[in-house]
Formats: structure tokens, sequence, C-alpha cells
């Protein structure tokens, strides 16, 4: 099973892996599609066909009033917890000139609030079920989060070894690193509500990696073994309220 987005969505890729996996992409919505092939009549004269008559294209079912809508709920939705979804799905053949045509099951989706846009999906595994489908290809989503929050703060893919046996040590621990600093944070949160900091320009409702890493850095810094005196804790050179700034700035610098 495969899941990627539209730059896996290549024919000769796609011709190329279907008998062995199942590929699940993204679909333009004006990807030219056709229907089977007919059947090869007797003395039939000519090439034989790639493709069959040339298919409404999905932007325009998007719009058709006939177009047959399966309302459903998906939970959850990428970062949020449910949504409702039109979703109406089909077969074809996607067929480019001089490429090679692949049999696909597409998989339309619309939201009935009108506040996304309208998008494709196709899987190479014609048989799937089109909720399956959908639901496989939003489990990319958590992996997608953590890989580019793990490359944001833990340096991954940042670093420049020189040979594999370098890669194959340092991308691991990053990971592991990446999971010990949830449940770090996951322990020192407990049952109260998390510390959550927003912009004015893009308001966050639950806590992010950001987050739980200054959570964890704060706790760290104010262990025993990191203290650098045994002084009274107001006896700081500094006013309390400037340190704990400086302290919750350091906490969230990359």
């Amino acid at each position: 099973m495969v899941v990627g987005d539209s730059t896996y969505a290549a024919l000769e890729w796609l011709d190329a892996v279907r008998d062995s996996a199942c590929v699940i992409t993204r679909l333009r919505l004006d990807a030219a599609l056709y229907a089977p092939v007919p059947p090869w009549k007797p003395k039939q004269n000519g090439r034989p066909r790639k493709q069959g008559r040339r298919l409404p294209a999905l932007a325009h079912l998007v719009a058709a009033p006939t177009t047959p809508w399966q309302l459903v709920k998906m939970a959850p939705w990428y970062g949020e917890n449910k949504r409702r979804v039109h979703i109406t799905a089909g077969t074809a053949v996607w067929y480019h000139s001089g490429l090679p045509p692949v049999p696909i099951r597409w998989v339309l989706i619309r939201d009935p609030a009108r506040t996304l846009t309208p998008q494709a999906l196709l899987s190479t595994k014609l048989a799937l079920d089109p909720v399956q489908l959908l639901t496989w290809f939003i489990q990319r989503w958590p992996l997608d989060t953590t890989c580019e929050e793990a490359r944001a703060h833990l340096g991954l893919e940042t670093s420049r070894p020189w040979n594999d046996r370098s890669i194959g040590r340092t991308t691991p621990a990053l990971f592991g690193l990446y999971s010990i600093i949830t449940l770090a944070a996951a322990h020192l949160i407990g049952d109260q509500p998390a510390a959550i900091r927003a912009t004015a320009w893009y308001p966050t409702q639950q806590a992010t990696f950001a987050d739980a890493i200054a959570l964890v850095r704060r706790a760290l810094w104010r262990a025993g073994p990191f203290s650098t005196s045994s002084a009274p804790p107001e006896a700081v050179k500094i006013p309390r309220a400037l340190f704990e700034r400086l302290t919750e700035t350091l906490c969230y610098a990359a």
C-alpha cells in the first residue's frame, strides 16, 4: 500500500507498480479519463485500441446536477476531529498520448459547506471501497506533520553525513527523540490544560510540537541537575519577570 501526494500521480510509474502495489494519490480534476476498451470483434481490422470513449472530466461532475453524491462523516479529518463530505466514485482508464493507459478507481470529494476546494483521489486497486480509499489517504497526515515538525525543530535531514551508516544512526535517533519529547510533554501536562502559544494571525486550538518541546525544555532547565546555584529562587541578578520572559523565549527558539 503506497499513499502519496500528487508527485506520485505519474502514469509511467503507476503502470510499473500497479500489479505489485496499491497506490493511492491525488488526481487532477482535468485528467483525461476514458471508458475501458470495448471487446475486440472477430475479423476487426486496425491496431488494438488503448482506451474507450472519453468520459466527462471530474471538474464537470463537481457542478453537474445529476452527479450522485454520498454524504459520509470522516473522523479524524486532517487536523480536525471530524468533517462531513460528499463523495462520488467510479472507475476509468487514465490515458495520455504517448504514455501507458492505467485503469484506476477515482473518488471525487466535495465539501457541503463549500469551505474546501473539490479534490479527487485515485487508486490502482479498482475494487477498493471509496470510503476506505479516503480513510487511507487521510492517514498520511500524521506522518507528514511528524516529518515536518521533526525537521523544523530537531534538524531531521539537515545534517550532512558522509556515509549511509551515519544516516542510519542519526535519523532513527531523531525520531526517537521526537517520541521521547511527546511522551514527556504528555506526562508533564497530565490532566491540566496544555499551555498553547498562539499568534494574532494564526490562532491554534490544540498544543503543537513546538509547545511540547518548549514545555520539556522549561522543565529540564528548572530541574536540579541544571541549576547553577542553591541560592533562594528570588536571589537573581535580573528581575524575575524578565528572567521568565527570557526563558519563555528560549524555550520556543528553534
